[in-house]
């Protein structure tokens, strides 16, 4: 193999990887959103249920005003009743009692109905809650391991780039130039191999002199219908 195919080599595995890297990094701002989405979306569930019981609280109040005030109205009423000495009038506050009396009826049904629905409210808002509490910290443990992965990521790319720089210095700059073109623009790799007359990248079949040359090993061969740097992979 040419020596400098060799550089190529290890010049390109280091550039997939920091391509990789750099892919996972790009994840890390998107994970983090996700993350910040349930948790958000937990913390909604959680208020939802809260103002349900607020509601419920000022919904039974009502009623019990409603009551109330219904109470006061029968007792005056009765007051007003024993006080007439018409008939037709006695019987008519009657009414207008037996009325109010069924109205505190329905009321406290309404009341009771009430009560039991803010009782299951309550125990569902408990069980919310004690759900809120594990996705709370189920996030932030995910958070400080994305954190880590983070750090650790940046790093393993300092170090590639680094690496990636002492290797380019050691390649043709003509080659390293017509080696960074093909990697960018084929998006896979820009060196590969010749299998059995066929260039590995493309799929296609190469020329015997091709393949002759990549053969021989002396000088850098390219695949006519690619363009990628073919190596020998026997």
């Amino acid at each position: 193999m040419h020596s400098e195919l060799e550089q190529l080599l290890i010049l390109q595995d280091r550039e997939q990887k920091i391509r990789q890297i750099r892919t996972e990094i790009e994840t890390v701002p998107l994970r983090r959103k996700s993350l910040e989405a349930q948790l958000a979306e937990s913390k909604a569930s959680v208020e939802t249920l809260r103002q349900r019981v607020r509601q419920a609280e000022v919904d039974r109040k009502k009623l019990e005003l409603d009551v109330g005030t219904r109470a006061e109205s029968v007792s005056r009423l009765k007051t007003q009743q024993y006080q007439t000495r018409k008939n037709d009038e006695f019987q008519a506050i009657g009414h207008e009692i037996e009325r109010y009396e069924n109205e505190i009826r329905k009321i406290e049904d309404d009341e009771l109905e009430l009560m039991v629905l803010a009782d299951k409210i309550k125990a569902d808002l408990t069980a919310e809650e004690t759900k809120a509490a594990a996705t709370r910290d189920s996030i932030a443990r995910q958070t400080a391991d994305l954190d880590e992965k983070s750090k650790a990521l940046e790093s393993q790319l300092q170090g590639l780039t680094t690496e990636r720089s002492n290797l380019a210095t050691k390649i043709d700059e003509d080659l390293l130039a017509r080696f960074e073109r093909l990697f960018k623009s084929k998006g896979d790799a820009a060196v590969v191999a010749i299998e059995h007359g066929v260039c590995t990248g493309c799929h296609m079949k190469v020329t015997t002199a091709t393949a002759a040359g990549v053969k021989a090993g002396k000088e850098i061969v390219n695949c006519e219908n690619c363009g990628r740097i073919l190596y020998d992979a026997q």
